[in-house]
């Protein structure tokens, strides 16, 4: 009898729908009260829904029943769509489709969850409960996820330290708890070695390294730093870290992948920013906002060219759909950009839903979206308001000359136009025949002998002013025979010539043969007024047949632009020519974009106007020229990659996008700071002051980002320093204190040293965000000082040396591998950086190297680009590798091999990888072959004496001298091999590109 209760219960719904008789209603409802008894249903208490049944619902529910994921058209996020689809009747859930869906029948899985464990008879107990009590749902009440990480996330919480801590007692303080120590201190030639590369990424020179060994005062090292500090290059090795992290690029990326030529400023103000040592709070602030902050002072605009610095797709998708999907894509790369860079959070993760592991919300996600809503990738002018002024003053008095040849010019265009429209029907007679065709126009004449065989283009279709850009993907010329043959043909002999379209990696893409080729789809694009057909011999012909969209089904597309006027010339020596068919008597064209009104326009004003006319038209256009000229000698203003700020783009309202499809609106959203972060931690016994905002929707786009750049970088946001504080320890020990450098929620790694953090970001506010000081405390701690020696003991505890028992040794970046190699060369290009062997208190303070960067790459364009790495690197691009112009998806050989990143993206760590490639292109490659000339040659010039050429050869290289047999070795080497092929060996040692 338990089964069959048990069956019935399952099947009430199925049952119901089939009986129309009370009586069997009323005892399903007395069955399935019997069955369906269980310890839920004993209890007295209500059932809490925001206890008992929201975290089932989330479980096993919400994943596919969301917005913008609402499987079968059911989102469960709040209770309407329960209560009005009868998924849930209040008081009834004998009635309810919710508990059909979630219970079993005969032992079969349930309908829901469709995927995953079905629901226990408890938890479907506790369900049909609530529904029982009235399914009452708490008002404002909403079933979302919960993420692993709430307010009260460590990186959240305000800084916590000890004023009487220094960074090395912290570390002792772990190194205690597994029992290890410090290693001893490292030698002073180890040490400048370290601390120069640290700073400013080049090697100290032999003299250098001498004044240090020998200076025995006790601030001999703090005297080191201090100077490495005041360097200039200083900016351009923690520009290099600090580019890194912004995704600074110069091509847009995607499948175009345009090069940018004009970002470059902003490079150059990352490296003068650092060197100036501006408090990073006000570089933060002038990366979002520079703009606003001071509109006329270039210097500071230029940070936010920081928003547009990164890979945008520029096809310009004409769907409206795609386009939509395109520009959220475009804004989200800069909410990933910013929250990672400056926040160490993965905001991007919460574009289609709740954040599953940290507390962001898809409302914090699109606040920050309508922050940066406005911004569009562009070069704008770049320049001061005096600057502005000044030119304005020089092109205004030629701007209004020109507006008024303008006018007369136009004038003079109407007035003939009008002419030739009130005679419209007498010039139209003689347009009788169809007009042209771009899928086959056919040109019929008498017959005549020819050698060479013309079409002309008197005018575009799409463009009727113009005569040239028309297409041709088939020039037919046909024999006057019974059996006529096109013997236009290559095939047949035919030569085709005009001047086409070229793209330099592919040469012949749009070229005239394409017209003789006999087939279609590809065409010649021709960038002069006409096309020549050379035959094979010469040949009585009577016709032609041209077209530019042969066989295609959409021929009105503007990529099939052809002629819409016209002549066909025939001539047997190319000198003399003949016409022998023209458009003139055709119809205009209809695919002008007016429906053939501009063609007719064209017609008519050159049917219209008089000779006077003509030499009065002549006049206007020599003084225009003249004015043209003038203005083009005046120097434009400067401009650059700065983005520009569409206040139409920025007008609200902003809602959630459901799913993240900018087609699916959710609820509107109001621009606020991060939710978690302005309204303190759940915990009652953590104290944080509340610094967040919340702007009304009225609000500017310049007063929304200015509100999110204070909010960044107030100095109670103690993630903003903890993040910034984590990447100066990771540039300065090879790992962060936090692994993750930014990603500082659930999925990153924790702090190794959390104390350590807190105190370091509370060092940092003290120093009013001055990173200087930062480096200058953290290098002068014995933690940085020590000895990479390796401990095999300590190693068995603490492998990867995350409690800091030594310093950790590290490579080189792939920058400073080869301004290493520029350096000890001593070709360091004259202009931008002094030579390298000048002298030791001059040689690292030459005047700084900007503009423009170099290429290591030949760069090609058409509607894509291409990027081709160069085999030889000349002497304009010996240049510190800061200076690159960096296009993203370009490979540059030694670089790419040693590990530069893609700029696509942001790169907080650098991955380190050994390979057979790094090898062989450090061997191999025509610029290493070249450096150990250049070195030879250096050396040559200091001795004729081979063991003084190894010596100073370990000296500039290693920063040392030969020690025991190395230097018999290697005189026996050049002797045997020559100084060239030495310098080749020191280049590829490692001992050169580690650091220890």
């Amino acid at each position: 009898m338990a089964f069959a209760v048990d069956s019935i219960a399952m099947t009430d719904l199925s049952i119901r729908r089939l009986a129309d008789s009370t009586l069997l209603r009323s005892f399903v409802v007395v069955v399935l009260t019997i069955g369906f008894a269980d310890p839920a249903l004993a209890e007295d208490s209500a059932v809490d829904f925001a206890k008992d049944v929201a975290p089932i619902l989330r479980e096993h529910c919400l994943r596919c029943h969301r917005p913008g994921n609402a499987k079968g058209d059911l989102s469960i996020e709040s209770e309407v769509q329960l209560i009005e689809s009868d998924f849930v009747i209040p008081n009834d859930s004998q009635s309810s489709y919710l508990i059909e869906l979630i219970t079993a029948v005969d032992g079969e899985k349930p309908a829901m969850p469709a995927e995953g464990e079905p629901l226990s008879d408890q938890q479907v107990g506790t369900i049909r409960r609530w529904i029982d009590e009235g399914a009452k749902w708490p008002e404002g009440f909403r079933l979302r996820h919960q993420a692993k990480a709430d307010a009260n996330w460590w990186a959240f919480k305000p800084l916590q330290w000890n004023d009487a801590d220094t960074i090395d007692t912290l570390i002792d303080e772990q190194l205690a708890k597994s029992d290890l120590s410090q290693n001893q201190p490292a030698s002073r030639r180890v040490l400048i070695r370290r601390a120069t590369y640290d700073l400013i990424g080049l090697p100290p020179t032999p003299a250098e390294i001498d004044a240090f060994v020998n200076d025995e005062s006790p601030d001999a090292y703090e005297k080191l730093i201090d100077r490495l500090l005041q360097s200039h290059h200083y900016g351009e090795r923690w520009g290099r870290h600090w580019l890194d992290v912004v995704r600074f690029g110069e091509s847009n990326g995607f499948e175009r992948n345009v090069i940018i030529n004009d970002l470059w400023p902003f490079r150059d103000y990352v490296i003068a920013s650092l060197n100036e040592d501006k408090p990073f709070d006000q570089l933060i602030r002038e990366h979002i906002a520079g703009d606003v902050i001071a509109p006329n002072d270039p210097r500071v605009v230029i940070g936010s060219a920081f928003l547009v610095a990164g890979p945008y797709d520029d096809v310009g998708n004409q769907d409206p759909v795609q386009a939509a999907q395109i520009r959220a894509n475009t804004i989200d790369e800069m909410i990933r950009s910013s929250s990672e860079a400056f926040m160490g959070l993965t905001m991007g993760c919460a574009r289609c839903h709740d954040h599953k592991f940290d507390p962001i919300t898809q409302e914090d996600y699109y606040s920050l979206y309508s922050t940066f809503a406005g911004t569009v990738h562009g070069s704008e002018v770049w320049a001061s308001s005096e600057q502005r002024k000044e030119r304005h003053d020089q092109v205004q008095p030629l701007n209004e000359q020109k507006a008024a040849l303008e006018r007369q010019l136009r004038e003079l265009s109407e007035s003939v136009l009008k002419r030739g429209n009130d005679n419209l029907s007498d010039y139209a007679k003689t347009w009788v025949r169809p007009p042209v065709d771009r899928t086959g126009t056919e040109e019929r004449f008498d017959p005549i002998v020819a050698k060479f065989v013309r079409l002309v283009c008197v005018s575009q279709d799409t463009r009727p002013e113009i005569s040239t850009g028309f297409n041709i993907d088939e020039f037919e010329i046909w024999s006057d025979e019974p059996n006529a043959q096109n013997v236009a043909l290559a095939s047949a002999g035919g030569k085709a010539f005009g001047n086409a379209r070229r793209i330099e990696d592919f040469p012949d893409a749009y070229g005239p043969q394409l017209a003789i080729d006999g087939q279609t789809g590809a065409r010649f694009i021709a960038t002069s007024n006409d096309l020549t057909i050379e035959l094979a011999e010469p040949t009585t012909i009577n016709r032609v047949v041209f077209s530019s969209a042969k066989g295609e089904s959409q021929p009105d597309q503007r990529k099939f632009a052809f002629v819409a006027d016209y002549r066909v010339e025939v001539s047997s020596d190319r000198e003399h020519w003949t016409v022998v068919a023209s458009g003139d008597d055709r119809k205009v064209t209809p695919h002008d974009g007016e429906g053939g009104a501009k063609h007719r326009n064209h017609r008519l004003s050159i049917a219209a106007i008089t000779d006077a006319e003509i030499q009065q038209r002549k006049d206007w256009q020599s003084q225009l020229h003249a004015v043209n000229r003038q203005l083009a000698a005046i120097p434009p203003l400067p401009r650059a990659w700065l983005g520009r700020h569409d206040a139409q783009k920025a007008k609200g309202p902003f809602h959630v996008f459901l799913g993240g499809s900018p087609q699916k609106h959710g609820d509107v959203v109001t621009t606020s700071s991060l939710a978690v972060m302005s309204n303190g931690p759940s915990d009652s016994s953590v104290e944080q002051a509340s610094f967040g905002y919340s702007l009304e929707s009225d609000s500017s786009e310049s007063d929304r980002r200015l509100a999110f750049a204070n909010w960044v970088t107030n100095s109670e946001n103690a993630l903003t320093l903890r993040v910034l504080a984590n990447r100066l320890w990771h540039y300065h020990f090879g790992t962060g204190i936090v692994a993750t450098p930014s990603d500082f929620g659930y999925m990153g790694q924790r702090p190794s040293h959390p104390k350590l953090l807190d105190f370091l970001a509370a060092k940092l506010r003290e120093n009013h965000w001055q990173i200087k000081p930062m480096h200058k405390l953290i290098m002068m701690s014995p933690a940085y000082r020590q000895s990479s020696s390796f401990n095999p003991e300590a190693a068995s505890v603490d492998s990867d040396d995350r409690l800091l028992w030594r310093f950790p040794p590290r490579r080189l970046s792939a920058e400073a591998i080869r301004d290493t190699m520029l350096q000890i060369s001593g070709v360091w290009q004259r202009g931008s950086i002094l030579q390298a062997d000048a002298a030791a208190d001059d040689s690292q303070s030459a005047v700084p190297a900007g503009g423009p960067g170099f290429r290591l790459y030949h760069f090609m364009q058409d509607n894509v680009c291409t990027y081709v790495p160069l085999d030889k690197h000349g002497p304009e691009t010996y240049r510190r590798a800061v200076y690159h112009q960096n296009a993203r998806a370009s490979v540059i050989d030694l670089m790419t091999e040693f590990d530069q990143p893609d700029c696509a993206f942001g790169t907080p760590r650098r991955a380190v990888t050994t390979t057979p490639l790094q090898a062989l292109t450090m061997l191999n490659h025509q610029f290493t072959l070249d450096m150990s000339v250049a070195m030879a040659k250096r050396l040559e010039s200091e001795s004729d004496q081979i063991d003084k050429q190894v010596d100073s050869a370990y000296q500039i290289a290693f920063n040392r001298l030969p020690e025991g047999e190395e230097k018999d070795d290697c005189v026996d080497f050049v002797k045997r091999n020559g100084l060239s092929a030495f310098c080749r060996a020191m280049l590829n040692a490692s001992e050169l590109i580690y650091i220890k």
